[in-house]
């Protein structure tokens, strides 16, 4: 279903669709959005606790410890500052089921206790590690953002009929 939201076609002949369905388009991009954005939220943990490992490593001092990693997970996991983009917030906090697809490659990348041994991980396949979690990130935006557009599109879709009278408040109460 993701991938045909996501097709050029999706929105064609909006105007001869009824209000309704434009709505209910709408909210099924939301629910994508939703399950990508947990994704996304996930990858960046993830990537969270492989630069903290790369920082321990720079500063040097301290012998891995698994204790430590755990006692600082909600200082690491807290939110802090990322880079530059498309930073909505979710439209809604309804849990979701995430693309199957996408969870079974992060799962490939993670899964497995993977994220619990970056303290033994030699600096290469930390690095790795670090790439593949960026990219699958990376992915993950990306396909936030097309659904950002069709959400816009569909809102605005909205609002033209609200403003022209297509479509009234009462119809909602209805």
């Amino acid at each position: 279903m993701t991938t045909s939201m996501l097709s050029p076609d999706y929105l064609a002949g909006l105007e001869a669709r009824s209000t309704e369905e434009v709505r209910k388009m709408r909210d099924d991009c939301v629910a994508f959005e939703t399950g990508l954005s947990y994704l996304r939220r996930m990858a960046q943990g993830s990537l969270d606790i492989v630069s903290r490992e790369f920082v321990r490593r720079e500063v040097g001092g301290e012998a891995p410890d698994r204790a430590t990693l755990i006692s600082e997970l909600p200082g690491i996991l807290a939110d802090s500052p990322r880079p530059p983009g498309n930073g909505r917030l979710s439209q809604t906090l309804d849990p979701v089921e995430p693309d199957p697809g996408l969870v079974a490659e992060l799962d490939a990348i993670v899964g497995d206790g993977v994220i619990a041994d970056v303290l033994t991980m030699g600096d290469g396949e930390l690095v790795e590690l670090r790439d593949r979690l960026a990219g699958f990130e990376m992915r993950v935006s990306d396909r936030r953002r097309a659904f950002f557009e069709r959400i816009d599109t569909l809102q605005a879709e909205l609002t033209r009929r609200y403003r022209t009278g297509e479509a009234t408040v009462d119809t909602l109460l209805a």
